[in-house]
């Protein structure tokens, strides 16, 4: 049976090890422990089957900048299923709670960047429709995307979305 629930301090080796074997890489864990120091306005989900973590997905603070300001909402970045659990809609149910939680807490908009076959099943939107650009350029406009909650943005929203600064530490 799967169980979403919040992150706890004991969940951050297993975090860890979620992130290094879905990514196959260490950057990925290394950003969420960045963050998890540096940023107290993180939601951060896990995925449990039978006690064991297996998925995990984080939620950070993101702007957009641009002519009407900056706006402030959440990035969604990384998500991670451990391999031999992927495609049994663990990562669907892992976004699809935490954006209901944002949802919930009055968040304006997530930003994503990921697959655009797999994200707008969850009502993300390529960001260019906006006028919203990555703040890195060799990133396919297609590949960036948005989620706005409620009304659609007003015309003055466009510009350049930003994740935290650790994210750009790692690239």
């Amino acid at each position: 049976m799967l169980e979403i629930r919040q992150e706890q301090p004991e969940d951050h080796q297993a975090i860890r090890l979620v992130n290094d074997r879905a990514f196959g890489r260490p950057e990925e864990a290394d950003i969420v422990e960045t963050l998890r120091a540096r940023c107290p306005d993180l939601l951060s989900l896990v995925a449990e089957v039978e006690g064991r973590i297996v998925g995990h997905v984080l939620f950070s603070p993101a702007t957009i900048e641009g002519s009407g300001g900056v706006r402030h909402g959440m990035g969604l970045a990384p998500m991670a299923v451990l391999p031999e659990f992927q495609r049994q809609g663990i990562g669907s149910s892992l976004a699809r709670t935490g954006l209901e939680m944002l949802r919930a807490g009055g968040c304006p908009f997530v930003i994503v960047l990921g697959h655009p076959d797999y994200y707008p099943r969850f009502g993300f939107e390529p960001a260019s429709r906006y006028g919203i650009c990555s703040p890195w350029p060799d990133i396919p406009a297609e590949a960036f995307l948005v989620l706005f909650f409620g009304d659609p943005p007003a015309s003055d929203v466009s510009g350049t979305a930003r994740y935290r600064p650790e994210f750009d530490e790692a690239v």
